[in-house]
């Protein structure tokens, strides 16, 4: 071989092991190693962040799509699918589970359990040891444990395969409405799991548990309501947790795997928006919790709201980084909120990173609430949303517009953060009760300290109206206002499109699809399997008969009923006025844009890199008003290709990428869905994709159909795949 050869076969052969091939401008790194996408959040620490960097701010543009997997006709996705061993593991709309071909998107099997639910599937959870290995997934009240390679439920674990996490909450397990919504973590050889339940009583115990991976046997419990002479339970009435619920886990946890550590975002207590029968600051809810995850034991808390009125769950699962302070590395847990706040503590010891302030807020004007007389606010990093509404903030997209938001307006309280909820008019809430942040969560830079968040900037308000019986009240009519006039109103007509009418809907469900939508909740309404039956049948009968009852003669069986461990469980004396957006007449949001948000946070200064609208109204941009943003459910990953990618836009359907330095929009693509879900990253033979799930079911007026959409940049001509 001459000399030009060999030294052409040895440029070839360090082109090979450097792993990039260079065609038209196009730089294709190809990974030494596949890299999976092997949690929810990307790892344990929860940081949505991926070393791959062959995608990269220079070659975003060229991105395609290589993959479509169709996920049903009908119902939300919000799904970040895991990506382990070259599988991708997902969900369809009716909850059914699935493994693809990660590289060409090729179904490998589906699961069907045996019945179905309506409530969101964001994740799943994954468990190896050795050979053994364990895909966790969930429908309705059950935790089921999957063989990743076939689909095949795992007969070792619970009962064939499943336990029922109703079990165990210290109530009769069919008075628990318990759904898994979101997926726990795994530690060792433990699977840690919160649940969704009812806002309305009766609700479960938001326990936090500690199951067995091997077995399903409950290893540790942690009571998010402490029972009597636990620590907290002095901030509760005697034996609240006898009756008392909420307080729970539903937006996922993060875990410190090397110190041990499950740091956990607990909710409201129930009922969210009156709290006269559980008088004080309600340990442990609306708190980061530190447990030690062997054991369950608390290490440290910090509660964010007090005595809880407003329905300000923690929204998100907290993420680990570390940050850099006066030249000292500090681990850290950021955690997001509805109402626009970052809180930073030291991972270890629980110690604010940033000084929080103990505020006084107004007090309640409700006849036997007592609100707390302070509420705490992080100092730094200032609110990544608008904290209080004002007159000089109404739209003035159009004269008749702003004129008509003014007059709604002046009738409201709008008095910031911590305002208690009034009988006599509509109170406002900014952020609304869809945060700020949201349940898609937050991405970091593990390497520069950086948070990136997402958030809704668009106001909502309501009030308390008293629950009171009228003469000749029907059954149905009573269990619709006890248990679902608080979100569709007390006249049914809901708050479209995020809380949809009932008036009429005998014309459009049949009455099983009716009664299975209030018993499984479907979207963001939870199911309500405590009702019994007698109480089912009569609320189906009042909606199918557009709100009349044919007789006001009591159920057969007491629905203040006693429960087997302790005693009866009243309804609250007030009841919220449905959760209604504020919008002009032409249903766009009442103040001036803009109306959602992406943002960067250098958390170890507090301060911003950058702030840019998210997302538009496609027939506003027609019109020239571009860049409004607007609502967006589902957060962003970030790469060490200096991209953060998110979907999350309800109405344009983008997908977008920007330049994590600058904020710049680097990319973007029309979805054929809404990406109201978490992307993930991943590699396959030394090829980077980006996959998200999408779904209409957030915006009835756009297609309708669910599917996962994959993307990675042009294979170059010439290379074998």
């Amino acid at each position: 071989m001459s000399s030009a050869r060999i030294a052409a076969a040895l440029r070839r052969r360090l082109l090979l092991i450097a792993g990039v091939v260079a065609l038209g401008g196009c730089q294709f790194s190809m990974p030494p190693t596949d890299a999976d996408w092997p949690s929810y959040g990307g790892n344990d620490a929860g940081q949505r962040f991926s070393p791959l960097d062959q995608i990269n701010r220079d070659n975003v543009s060229q991105l395609e799509q290589v993959w479509r997997f169709d996920a049903g006709e009908d119902g939300g996705l919000q799904t970040t699918p895991l990506i382990v061993g070259q599988r991708l593991f997902g969900y369809t709309t009716d909850q059914a589970v699935f493994a693809l071909n990660a590289g060409t998107g090729k179904l490998i099997w589906r699961f069907e359990p045996q019945d179905r639910s309506g409530q969101p599937a964001r994740g799943m959870s994954y468990w190896r040891d050795g050979a053994q290995q364990r895909l966790f997934v969930t429908n309705l009240n059950f935790l089921y444990a999957l063989d990743p390679v076939t689909g095949k439920p795992i007969e070792a674990f619970g009962a064939k395969g499943r336990i029922d996490l109703r079990d165990g909450l210290g109530r009769d397990p069919h008075q628990n409405a318990v759904f898994l919504t979101t997926p726990g973590v795994v530690y060792q050889d433990l699977i840690i799991v919160g649940f969704r339940t009812s806002e309305n009583a009766p609700a479960a115990p938001g326990d936090i548990r500690a199951y067995d991976v091997r077995t399903g046997t409950l290893r540790w419990s942690f009571h998010t309501i402490p029972h009597e002479g636990e620590p907290g339970s002095e901030s509760w009435p005697k034996d609240a947790w006898k009756r008392a619920g909420g307080a729970n886990n539903w937006a996922g946890m993060a875990l410190d795997a090397q110190r041990g550590i499950v740091f956990v975002p607990t909710g409201s207590p129930v009922f969210d928006f009156y709290g006269g029968d559980r008088a004080g600051d309600n340990l442990y809810a609306n708190s980061v919790l530190a447990l030690d995850a062997r054991t369950g034991k608390r290490i440290w808390h910090f509660q964010t709201v007090h005595h809880d009125l407003w329905d300000r769950d923690l929204p998100a699962p907290p993420t680990l980084l570390t940050v850099t302070r006066n030249g000292r590395k500090i681990d850290a847990v950021a955690q997001t909120s509805k109402q626009g706040f970052v809180f930073l503590f030291d991972r270890a010891t629980g110690q604010p990173l940033f000084d929080i302030e103990e505020r006084p807020v107004p007090p309640s004007d409700v006849p036997g609430e007592i609100a707390s007389p302070t509420q705490p606010f992080p100092l730094k990093p200032a609110p990544f949303a608008r904290q209080r509404l004002t007159e000089a903030m109404l739209t003035n997209r159009t004269p008749a517009a702003g004129s008509a938001v003014r007059q709604q307006f002046r009738a409201m309280r709008s008095e910031g953060q911590f305002v208690p909820l009034s009988l006599d008019r509509p109170t406002i809430i900014f952020p609304g009760f869809d945060g700020g942040a949201e349940w898609g969560g937050a991405a970091t830079d593990p390497q520069h300290g950086i948070l990136f968040v997402n958030a809704n900037d668009v106001p909502w308000f309501t009030q308390l109206v008293r629950n009171d019986r009228k003469p000749g009240t029907g059954h149905g009519q009573s269990v619709f206002q006890d248990n679902c006039a608080a979100c569709h109103g007390a006249n049914r007509a809901g708050s479209p499109p995020d809380i949809p009418s009932l008036v009429g809907i005998g014309s459009k469900m049949f009455d099983y699809e009716i009664g299975l939508t209030i018993l499984r909740g479907k979207g963001r309404m939870p199911g309500f399997p405590q009702l019994s039956a007698d109480d089912r049948n009569a609320l189906v009968a009042y909606l199918m008969a557009n709100g009349k009852d044919a007789a006001a003669a009591p159920p057969a069986t007491d629905r203040r009923e006693v429960l087997a461990s302790g005693p009866e469980t009243a309804q609250a004396p007030y009841l919220v006025a449905g959760y209604n957006k504020f919008v002009d007449p032409d249903g766009y949001p009442a103040v001036k844009p803009p109306w959602g948000t992406l943002s960067a946070i250098d958390l170890n200064t507090g301060d911003y890199l950058w702030k840019v609208p998210l997302g538009e109204y496609p027939e506003l941009a027609a019109q020239g008003l571009r860049d409004t943003g607007s609502e967006n459910y589902g957060g962003p990953i970030v790469t060490k290709g200096g991209l953060v990618f998110i979907g999350a836009t309800i109405y344009d359907r983008k997908f977008r990428a920007f330049d994590s330095r600058s904020g710049k929009l680097l990319w973007e693509t029309q979805l054929p869905f809404s990406g109201t879900a978490t992307p993930a990253t991943y590699s396959v033979g030394g090829r980077q994709y980006i996959v998200i799930a999408t779904s209409g079911a957030r915006n009835r007026a756009g297609p309708q159909g669910a599917a996962y959409v994959a993307y990675a940049l042009p294979v170059p001509s010439g290379t074998r795949r």
